[in-house]
């Protein structure tokens, strides 16, 4: 009798995993074929018309993006009209979509953003901003954070991993913010930056002798996003350190003893040896890191709300305005899609770049 594949240890294996599949496939696999169903459609919880099937309209009216080319107004002459200040005046994008038919696909489309080139005007339109908006914070957020937060904590998994009295109180201070909650942490973080009394107002005043005038550094539009992406790398750098401090732990020492006997520097060793042994862990912590970082959310309903001027909107911030706060579910369950989507293609891009191209 051939052997089968599902021997007894597979077996129990299997049923040593199926609690945590069952969990992952209740609260993952099948909220996200739930949102996908939903965002085929035009479901409105406070609508009193019937829900029907739309297909990919959704998904055409929030990605729809497109590059227009603006040419200056010009008078009966012929001459560009300029204002006051000499600044090149442009027809708007409204009145073109409804009364040129070349710009009638734009219609109901708005600005995102544009550059001069020459004397026309480079304009990318979109049909949902706050979406494309949300998307570049999003994304901003990640490519700041990631990269930024997977650093220091390797760092810190470095200097907390020597053997030296007391070391075990420094490891417990680095990791004390993940233990705590991150709405707490969002509240006093908003403390810290208020504008007019904050902790870190005061510090510059003190340190500066009244040289650096206060910010409102969630009050701001340019500062805003970079006063999260600062507290969410302090927030969760702990986390990561343990994730880092575990792989370092794996090393062998005899690889630590050879490399000295060698003659290796310190850097040498970290590349030749630390590295190399940190390989799976690096892959591990950069997917964690990027799936926190795209799930931005508490940070941002606590301490801004999305603004000022939506200069911090999040596409998870999106999908639970839209689907709660303005009862879309359809359209909130488009952004969960694409978000999905997203960090599915980026996880699989990391671990195709991350791969041991040994084997």
């Amino acid at each position: 009798m051939a052997d089968s594949k599902l021997t007894r240890s597979n077996r129990t294996g299997w049923l040593m995993s199926l609690p945590g599949f069952t969990l992952v496939a209740l609260f993952i696999i099948v909220p996200f074929f739930f949102a996908f169903g939903l965002s085929m459609t035009n479901q409105r919880l406070v609508s009193p018309n019937p829900t029907k099937y739309v297909g990919l309209e959704n998904y055409r009216q929030m990605l729809d993006i497109a590059l227009v080319t603006l040419q200056p107004e010009r008078d009966a002459s012929g001459t560009v009209i300029r204002d006051d200040e000499g600044t090149i005046q442009y027809p708007r994008l409204r009145r073109l979509s409804r009364s040129d038919p070349a710009f009638e696909r734009y219609k109901g489309m708005r600005e995102w953003f544009g550059w001069q080139s020459g004397e026309s005007h480079k304009a990318v339109v979109v049909r949902d901003p706050l979406f494309w908006i949300a998307l570049r914070n999003t994304l901003l957020f990640v490519l700041v954070v990631a990269p930024v937060q997977g650093g220091i904590a390797l760092g810190l998994a470095l200097l907390v991993n020597q053997k030296l009295r007391g070391i075990n109180a420094f490891r417990t201070i680095y990791f004390m913010p993940v233990v705590v909650s991150i709405v707490v942490v969002s509240l006093l973080w908003r403390f810290i930056y208020d504008g007019n009394d904050g902790l870190l107002n005061n510090l510059l005043d003190t340190l500066s002798f009244g040289a650096i005038p206060g910010v409102d550094w969630l009050g701001n539009p340019s500062t805003a996003l970079g006063a999260i992406m600062a507290m969410s790398i302090w927030q969760a750098v702990g986390f990561h350190m343990v994730i880092w401090l575990s792989g370092l732990q794996t090393i062998s020492p005899t690889l630590y003893e050879a490399a000295d006997i060698e003659g290796a520097s310190k850097w040498q060793a970290f590349r030749y040896v630390t590295w190399p042994g940190l390989r799976n862990t690096a892959v591990l912590v950069i997917i964690v890191i990027t799936m926190q970082a795209f799930a931005l959310f508490a940070q941002i309903d606590v301490m801004t709300n999305g603004g000022p001027l939506d200069s911090t909107q999040s596409l998870v911030f999106q999908a639970v305005e839209r689907g709660y706060g303005k009862q879309d579910i359809s359209g909130g369950s488009v952004i969960s899609v694409v978000l999905f989507v997203l960090v599915l293609a980026i996880s699989l891009v990391q671990r195709w770049l991350t791969r041991d191209r040994q084997n």
